[in-house]
């Protein structure tokens, strides 16, 4: 009896180059509103849910945000990185790593924290449209990463067990996310993480970016 392996993606830094748009884009926003927060510590953050940015963003700055402020600082994001869009490219590998494994018959699915406003871009840069794709957003689930419903709701998209899915991400929330849930968590350098990061949230192996994995594929079960 042979388990049958499913791929849940994460997306921003995984499949498509996208992370510095996100972090340039919060930091417009940021200082649209008067917040000054240093553009690395915003890139620390990309890839967790918007409520624990917003909880991060309060420790580091000792201000307050109201509700409505909040919902502000995401509009005024979702608008600074549609003005970079343009910018948004699919990473190496990336089409052909997701052709590949629909060629092979197995199972794909894409787990997002970004809401679908944000996410569509991606979606459209890399060819995949999410009416015949499995795509879960951050609209769709109560939480998101470090929390694992993302993926969770991704593998029952999929009618898979999620203890057979390879979770690839760029981020150590990913890789969190990916161990709650008992998923085998496979980290991509393409993000912006290192190596031993990513191996400490859980990665049971790391590679450059999509075009890496792919040629290694067979090492994480992705055959038939």
């Amino acid at each position: 009896m042979r388990i049958e392996t499913c791929f849940l993606f994460d997306l921003d830094g995984t499949l498509v180059d996208s992370v510095y748009q996100h972090v340039l884009a919060w930091n417009q926003a940021l200082d649209a509103e008067g917040i000054s927060l240093s553009v690395w510590r915003i890139h620390r953050k990309i890839g967790m849910s918007g409520g624990l940015f917003t909880n991060q963003l309060l420790r580091e700055t000792g201000r307050e945000i109201s509700d409505g402020h909040v919902a502000k600082l995401g509009r005024l994001h979702a608008e600074a990185y549609g003005r970079l869009s343009g910018q948004i490219r699919p990473l190496p590998g990336a089409k052909a790593l997701l052709d590949t494994l629909t060629a092979a018959g197995i199972p794909w699915a894409i787990a997002t924290s970004g809401r679908m406003e944000t996410a569509r871009v991606n979606l459209d840069a890399l060819g995949v449209d999410p009416d015949r794709v499995p795509v879960v957003t951050r609209d769709m689930v109560k939480y998101a990463k470090p929390d694992p419903d993302l993926f969770l709701a991704a593998a029952d998209r999929l009618g898979k067990p999620i203890e057979t899915a390879v979770i690839v991400g760029d981020s150590i929330w990913d890789m969190l996310a990916a161990r709650r849930c008992r998923g085998l968590g496979v980290g991509l350098l393409s993000g912006g993480y290192g190596t031993e990061e990513l191996e400490r949230s859980g990665a049971v192996r790391v590679y450059e970016d999509p075009a890496d994995l792919l040629d290694h594929l067979d090492e994480v079960g992705g055959r038939r």
